[in-house]
Formats: C-alpha cells, structure tokens, sequence
C-alpha cells in the first residue's frame, strides 16, 4: 500500500462490509409488516426500531471517540462487528417491544462502531486529508446497500421468515464483516517514538470552526434526510399523482449517486469546503424553483437533477468538511462528536417535516428546508475564513 493513500484491496473490503452493515440494519423497510403482525405491535412501533438505533449510534460516537483514537478504527470495526450478531439473534428471538427494541439499542452502539462514521475515521486514519477521494468512492458504493438488500432481504424473507433472515444477517456479521475487518484490513500504523501526539493535542478545543462545521452539516442533514422520507408526499402535494411522484423520487436516488461519482471524479480538485458552498447553492435554487413553479412535471424533473446533484454530494461533504480543518489525531474525535448530532437528525428529520407538511403545507417544508440550506450554506462561507493553509497540516485551534 503507498503512503498516504488507500489500497484498492482496503477500499473493497471496507465497500463490501460497509455494504452488507448497512443493508442488514435496513431490513425494517421490507419486514415491517410481518414483524408488526408478529409482535402485536403497530407499525409506526416497528419503524420505531430505526430510530432507536440512530439515536444510540449518535449517543455512542462522542464515547467511542476515544476508543478510535486509543486503539484505532479497525480494533473497534472488529469489535462492532462481533457485538452485531447478538443484536440479530435477539431480533430473532424477540417477542415483543421491549427485546424488539433492546435488540435495536445493541445494534445502534454496533453500527456506531462499525458504519460510516467508523469507516471514514480509518481512511483518515491511512491516508489523512488524501483520505477524501476514498471516501467518496465508499459512499459512491455504499449508496447501493439498499438497492441490493432489499431484494435479498425480500428473498430471505420468502425462504424461512423474517427471524430466519435476522439469523443469516447475524451470522453476517460474524462470518462475513468481521473476518474482512480482521484481515482484509492495515493495522493502524502508530508514529515514530516522540512523535504522537498526546491527549492534549488530540482532544478536540471548543472552538468556533468546529461548531460551525456541526451547524452547517446538520442543519443540511436535517433537509436530505428529512426530505428523503417525505419527497413522495411533497411531491403529491405539488399536484403530481401518486405514480409520477414515486417514478420521480427512484430518479432521485439515481441522481444522488451519480452526484457522488461526480464529486469522486473530482476529488483531487477540490476539497468538502468547496463542495458544500457548491452543493448547498444548488439545493437552495432547486427548493426556491420547485416553490416558485407549482409543480408543472418539467420544473419537478429540473428540481429532481438539482437537488440530486447538490444533496448526494452533500452526503460525501458531511464526511470530508472536518478533514480541511483537523488532523488525523483530531479528525477522529471531531467525526465522533459530529455523529452525535447527525444521527439524531437522521431520526427526527422525517417526522418533524412530515408534521409539518401534513399540517402547514408544501409552502412551510420548502420555506423551512430552504433557509436550513441556506444557513447551512453561510456557515460554509465563514468557514473560508478558518480555511487553514494549504501547506499546515491542519491547525487543532481556530
């Protein structure tokens, strides 16, 4: 493997783990009724599950910070990888709420070990600030977990029931994820004597930078994801039937990831800073033309190519923006708190804009969406001024 860079073998080892981890825990989306129907709870219980494991994965990533840091990315992906398949079992076995969703909570602290936040910290970890073009391609890979699990899930499904298909995931984990952790990954490669830094100098300072980073990641976290569950509804509300707005909301996912493979292409030229100024503009334009247009099918396909393009690479900048500010001892401590925030987003967005939509209107979420992006969008433009320089590594203080 060449200093400073990402090995192809590390790049489709972390895209397949990171493939089957976040494919298994999406299984909800086509088990929910069996499983609601079993358990003689309702369904919104069912999909209550999800949220209970992004609320523990973003509780558990500050705690895990420090795990990163002391014992590395790949000591604790294996780790995560392990306590997963008791999460599984348990969701197997559950027979109702209260193991249903414990099962959940032990997956949520697996899943903060071992998904996305986890795999960025070992590209930086490898490649530092290098470590941004990988993670693209991860997300460029990983965003088609669901396009490949939910037929999958579906098959297990029909062959022996939804538990049997939890056993098999669990058995995942442990026969799958955890070996291509344990070998298929470097161990971390610690400095020269001397030359670590101490928990004085990788202890992440309250400083204004990073707050900035989180309000400006958040707050477009809470549009994409928040809009990801509720586009088919907003769409509808725009006047399109129910047909046309689900034909519209696959293209979307199609657009998002070709906006990643975009921005992958790119990475060299350009770091997340600079993609999120970009990326933010084309979201607020393409919410601003879908309010102003009253949903003719030509300015929706218009808004569906811009807010594609602007949210998927969004999805990569929430990675890569701490990287143009920390190094690699402060980059994982940074991404740890980070989750926080953006996994409680993750959980809240879509009810919170789907209460909205239902009781204000289409006018209120595409008002509301378009300030968060365009405040988000601001923030970035502040961050220029702490941009550090291109020749620091980068600055642990503002």
């Amino acid at each position: 493997m060449r200093p400073g860079r990402p090995s192809l073998r590390v790049l489709i080892v972390l895209a397949a783990a990171q493939i089957i981890g976040w494919g298994s825990v999406g299984l909800t989306a086509v088990i929910a009724p069996l499983v609601a129907a079993d358990l003689g709870i309702d369904l919104p219980a069912v999909f209550a599950g999800t949220s209970v494991l992004y609320v523990t994965m973003g509780v558990c990533a500050p705690i895990l910070g420090r795990a990163f840091f002391r014992y590395g990315a790949r000591t604790v992906m294996i780790a995560g990888s392990a306590l997963a398949g008791p999460g599984f079992v348990l969701l197997a076995v559950a027979h109702g709420p209260v193991a249903y969703f414990a099962a959940w909570t032990i997956l949520g602290v697996a899943g903060s070990a071992t998904l996305t936040n986890a795999a960025s910290i070992l590209l930086n970890e490898i490649a530092g600030r290098g470590a941004r073009r990988a993670i693209a391609a991860l997300m460029l890979a990983t965003g088609l977990s669901s396009s490949l699990f939910s037929p999958t899930t579906a098959f297990l499904t029909g062959l022996g029931g939804w538990r049997a298909t939890c056993i098999v995931y669990a058995g995942a984990m442990w026969f799958l994820c955890l070996p291509l952790y344990r070998w298929g990954l470097p161990p971390r490669v610690r400095p020269p004597t001397g030359a670590e830094p101490g928990p004085e100098r990788s202890a992440l300072p309250q400083t204004s930078t990073f707050w900035l980073i989180a309000c400006g990641i958040t707050l477009n976290a809470f549009v994409t994801f928040g809009l990801s569950a509720t586009l088919i509804e907003l769409l509808v509300a725009e006047g399109l039937n129910r047909a046309d707005a689900i034909g519209y909301g696959a293209m979307l996912g199609i657009v998002q990831v070709g906006a990643r493979g975009i921005d992958f292409l790119g990475g060299g030229r350009w770091d997340g800073l600079t993609s999120g100024l970009f990326a933010g503009a084309l979201v607020v334009v393409a919410l601003i033309l879908l309010a102003a247009s009253g949903g003719t099918p030509g300015a929706v396909a218009v808004f569906i190519v811009l807010y594609g393009l602007g949210s998927g690479v969004l999805a990569v900048v929430r990675a890569t923006l701490p990287m143009a500010f920390f190094d690699k001892a402060a980059y994982a401590r940074a991404a740890s708190r980070l989750a926080l925030p953006l996994n409680i987003v993750t959980a809240t967005a879509p009810p919170i804009l789907a209460t909205i939509l239902t009781t204000f209107g289409r006018e209120a979420v595409l008002l509301l969406t378009a300030g968060c992006v365009l405040t988000a969008t601001l923030t970035f433009l502040a961050l220029t001024r702490c941009r550090p320089r291109a020749e620091v590594q980068a600055p642990l203080k503002a």
